[in-house]
């Protein structure tokens, strides 16, 4: 076991109209190497997945985080991004010693030291790691609400604000997974008021 036990933390989700922001925090062992780790924006979903299962096999520890959509709502959305990253970091099954984050702001009120790192999931294995995690939870979970609210397109666009995706909101109205603080939605309640 290594004297500095480091996790990496990264979050998915900052932008999209609909559902929750992910964040995951890994903590990688150094004596069972992932290969092709990166940024999961530019992987391949099929790499993406293949690599979810790896990770969660090979780190010594990881976990996720999460903040709702009434929490985006009400505290804004970098405040949610923050607080999803102290909720995985303080669920991890091992306290690490250091945080490597995913940005250039640390979240209050840590269990550890932390840095922030700009661009760390390109640069840093372990934030790698929880960007890949992040990222498949969420784009699995946007799948499932796909299907519980059907018309939005959810599964394909993930909720990030396409035209396909706005227009179904001006057709089908505001759901209870949308955030009404982001612009577009705002304005649609507005609209309809």
């Amino acid at each position: 076991m290594s004297e500095h036990l480091v996790c990496g933390v990264d979050e998915v989700g900052r932008g999209p109209l609909a559902g929750a922001v992910v964040a995951a925090a890994v903590i990688l062992d150094p004596a069972r190497p992932i290969e092709g780790l990166a940024d999961s924006k530019k992987l391949s979903e099929k790499r993406r997945e293949q690599l979810f299962v790896e990770i969660r096999e090979k780190a010594l520890a990881w976990a996720l985080g999460r903040a709702e959509v009434e929490e985006i709502d009400r505290i804004n959305i970098l405040q949610a991004s923050l607080l999803a990253m102290r909720r995985a970091i303080e669920d991890l099954h091992i306290a690490p010693q250091h945080a490597l984050i995913d940005g250039n702001k640390i979240p209050r009120g840590l269990p550890c030291s932390a840095r922030a790192i700009v661009g760390g999931d390109d640069s840093e294995p372990a934030i790698a790691a929880a960007s890949i995690l992040a990222k498949v939870t969420r784009d699995r979970e946007m799948v499932e609400l796909d299907a519980l609210y059907p018309g939005y397109g959810l599964a394909k666009h993930k909720g990030y604000p396409t035209k396909a995706h706005i227009e179904a909101l001006r057709i089908q109205g505001v759901s209870v997974i949308h955030r009404r603080s982001f612009g577009p939605v705002r304005r649609l309640l507005e609209e309809g008021s």
